[in-house]
């Protein structure tokens, strides 16, 4: 058992108990703990003291022995939670099980879903002995430990997959917004309404023809030598029971240097199977997520095309800044809105305050400069960017408010025609927003502008 499977099962228990998931000094001292260190190295390694940590320690081993009717401290954890394991793989296997007698005491199973209301697919439920648990294929799915202000996104997502029988999703937005992450949350609190749960990773995308013949091995399906043949099994497949498949980082089959959303040749055949998937009835879902907005992924007629997209923009919950060992949270909100709400920028953002201000939130925000680190996705962004999307970035890199498409002509040499395709396709990666009133401006995503000053033209040379 390693510190990964420990931490999903912490979770679910805390979960259970609290309806909160664990947070980052929670999660640090599982790790810790499990890892046999005491409560001074791990406040070292949350940057906060140890006090706080033994304070946070007592209540999480107070809340463990309420989830499990006995008695946890530090110094027993490991051992309860080895035995625990343990007796869950005697009696279940975790991946799949035709058992329809599982025990209800199996903490290390995944949770199934109060059934008693249909149209409340995400009520969690810790009694359904007599569901069968689905075919699950979630290697390269990510753990989900921290979960924040995204509830009503869950929300929709539910009822597009299960109200309204939306055959196929796209989850877009900007890297680092959380797509990856919501679409994992969604899996763990509805695993029990499919049958079949695949996710597949395109960050290194493979051809059409060996994503079947992957997705149907998986279903334990042999699949045929042509791809027609494998894409009618697949559709029969999801036609005969209610799979969910999910393809992360679709943006890697579109091509770099070009507008957003234009396909790879050798990846062309991708176009033709999600729209497969949308005109073929059956009672499956495809979700996508993505960078970058295609074709496919907008629906220009919603009664003929069951297509839904969920675009997703930044958070703005001091929640995310909990447990990093950060100072003056009366200015939390501030440090959120600058780096628009995004969790990967903000993780970045953390260390260099902590490193370099002491954790001083009021003196980073005194500097009165957004400042970029090196680790922030920013370079992989701009140098997916076409020749005419770089001219728009750069010249609106010069503005610091939102600027008209007039102004646009007047500082570029480019025809018309050319601005529009370069203004539509940034708003398809979700670097430039639309701001309507008594005239329609665009607006630069204030990290990528100060990114675009500081080294956008070395970026543009590599």
């Amino acid at each position: 058992m390693d510190v990964n499977e420990v931490l999903q099962l912490v979770d679910r228990l805390v979960v259970k108990q609290t309806s909160k998931h664990l947070d980052h000094v929670q999660k640090a001292i599982v790790e810790g703990t499990w890892d046999r260190q005491s409560y001074d190295q791990i406040a070292e390694k949350c940057h906060v003291s140890k006090n706080y940590v033994a304070d946070v320690g007592s209540e999480l081993w107070q809340v463990l022995s309420k989830a499990l009717g006995e008695d946890i401290k530090k110094t027993n954890f490991i051992s309860t939670i080895e035995r625990i394991y343990i007796n869950s793989c005697n009696n279940s296997n975790i991946y799949e099980s035709n058992n329809s007698n599982n025990s209800n005491n199996n903490l290390y199973n995944p949770p199934t879903l109060n059934q008693g209301s249909p149209t409340n697919h995400l009520q969690e439920s810790d009694s359904n002995p007599k569901s069968k648990s689905p075919l699950l294929d979630l290697t390269l799915a990510p753990q989900v430990i921290n979960f924040y202000s995204r509830d009503s996104d869950l929300k929709t997502l539910d009822d597009w997959i299960f109200n309204q029988k939306t055959r196929l999703v796209a989850v877009l937005g900007v890297s680092g917004i959380g797509k990856t992450t919501l679409v994992k949350r969604l899996i763990d609190r509805t695993l029990s309404n499919f049958e079949i749960i695949i996710w597949k990773s395109l960050k290194y995308p493979k051809s059409l023809e060996l994503l079947t013949k992957d997705l149907l091995q998986v279903c334990q399906v042999e699949a045929k030598s042509t791809i027609d043949d494998r894409l009618k099994q697949l559709l029969d497949l999801l036609t005969e029971k209610k799979c969910l498949i999910v393809l992360d980082d679709v943006q890697n089959i579109f091509l770099p240097g070009e507008f957003a959303g234009q396909y790879q040749p050798k990846y062309q055949d991708y176009q033709n199977f999600f729209k497969l998937i949308t005109e073929i009835e059956h009672q499956s879902t495809l979700i996508l997520i993505s960078q970058e907005q295609c074709a496919e992924m907008e629906c220009w007629d919603r009664e003929l095309y069951p297509i839904k997209s969920l675009d997703l923009s930044g958070l703005n919950d001091v929640e995310l800044l909990k447990g990093t060992g950060l100072k003056n949270e009366e200015s939390w909100l501030n440090l959120i809105k600058l780096y628009e709400g995004n969790p990967v920028y903000l993780k970045n953002v953390v260390g260099l305050i902590k490193n370099i201000f002491d954790g001083q939130v009021a003196d980073f925000l005194g500097e009165n400069h957004l400042l970029i680190t090196q680790d922030m996705p920013l370079p992989q962004l701009f140098n997916r960017l076409s020749p005419i999307e770089k001219q728009v970035i750069l010249a609106l890199s010069k503005f610091d408010q939102p600027v008209t498409r007039e102004d646009l002509i007047q500082a570029l040499d480019l025809s018309s025609m050319e601005l529009i395709q370069g203004l539509q396709s940034l708003q398809k990666r979700y670097l430039v927003r639309k701001i309507t009133g008594e005239k329609v401006r665009f607006n630069l995503s204030p990290v990528f502008r100060e990114y675009v000053r500081s080294c956008g033209e070395g970026s543009q040379q590599r």
